[in-house]
């Protein structure tokens, strides 16, 4: 049975899947329509898609990004130690399910990271005028991957987010030689994942 997250809530992956060695991340959105219909409606007014990225940032034991290569992303699909592997970027959002899918191999991840940051940012939001205020039915889910089970779902609603061009979703985090799971959902405004990842520097 899936557990439906609530902002801040934490819960043990090891406990809800004994044995857990594989894990799927699923990152998902809508953009909102826009009343009035027309050309532009769907892209909230500046003539442009929504290109949501999501990418993981790998922290050490004290909450800090070492090195730019633990950073994966579009441009950096898979961790050095293939631990953790992007499976490529949905520049629209379109379709059901799914618009980004991140894999990790937990065994393999290497002991010098303590928690994987999950977080998504519009790209060029500047240049484009777009925040999440126009995203709506945001989502991360876990999922076993020996048996494609879903462990965990948390869904973001996009009205407190307004004016918000990045968000932290969750963490998965080693305590206690258990890996666990935090639901985050805090938005940030900044002008991309460059500047959102300075604050782990």
């Amino acid at each position: 049975m899936t557990i439906s997250l609530q902002k801040g809530q934490r819960i043990s992956l090891s406990k809800e899947a004994p044995g857990l060695t594989k894990l799927i991340c699923g990152l998902g959105w809508d953009v909102a329509k826009r009343s009035g219909g027309g050309f532009f409606s769907n892209f909230g007014g500046s003539g442009h898609d929504y290109d949501l990225d999501a990418s993981v940032i790998c922290l050490d034991a004290n909450g800090k990004l070492t090195d730019n290569k633990n950073v994966i992303y579009f441009g950096n699909l898979q961790h050095s130690s293939r631990a953790i592997i992007h499976q490529g970027d949905n520049l629209t959002g379109a379709g059901d399910g799914d618009d980004e899918v991140i894999i990790m191999d937990l065994p393999r991840i290497p002991v010098n990271i303590a928690k994987l940051i999950f977080v998504v940012n519009i790209y060029e939001c500047v240049t484009r005028k777009q925040d999440f205020g126009q995203i709506e039915n945001a989502f991360v889910r876990l999922v076993n991957s020996s048996n494609n089970k879903e462990l965990a779902r948390y869904n973001l609603s996009g009205k407190e987010y307004m004016g918000m061009t990045g968000m932290i979703l969750a963490e998965v985090y080693r305590h206690n030689n258990e890996w666990k799971m935090a639901a985050i959902g805090n938005g940030v405004n900044v002008p991309g994942l460059g500047k959102l990842i300075e604050s782990y520097c």
